[in-house]
């Protein structure tokens, strides 16, 4: 009785999505959600919109108690890279990375 949700085209890098992903892996739905509350990370609020939405979804299309639930897998992968230049020294100019991310949650019933 899994449900899961994608998250795509984050602009955060996957490097500090990863930093806030690791604390909630397979905790109970409502302590992670706890924790990212608390958490002072960009990632925290983009992991918890994502939480809530996995949960709305095993609720609506499953008969699923939400206090059971836990965060059975949670991964974070690179997305699209966006490539700017920046000026520099001597009339050259250097690549500026700006990642993306793509968030995807499971959740099932403990």
């Amino acid at each position: 009785m899994e449900a899961r949700a994608v998250n795509r085209h984050l602009r955060i890098s996957p490097r500090k999505m990863r930093l806030v992903v690791d604390l909630v892996r397979g905790k109970n739905v409502g302590e992670a959600l706890a924790m990212l509350e608390h958490l002072p990370k960009k990632g925290a609020g983009i992991v918890s919109k994502t939480l809530r939405s996995v949960v709305a979804n095993a609720e609506n299309t499953q008969s699923v108690d939400v206090d059971r639930l836990y965060i059975k897998t949670i991964a974070v992968d690179g997305g699209a890279v966006m490539k700017r230049h920046m000026p520099r020294a001597h009339g050259r100019a250097t690549v500026i990375r700006k990642r993306t991310s793509h968030l995807t949650v499971v959740v099932d019933e403990r």
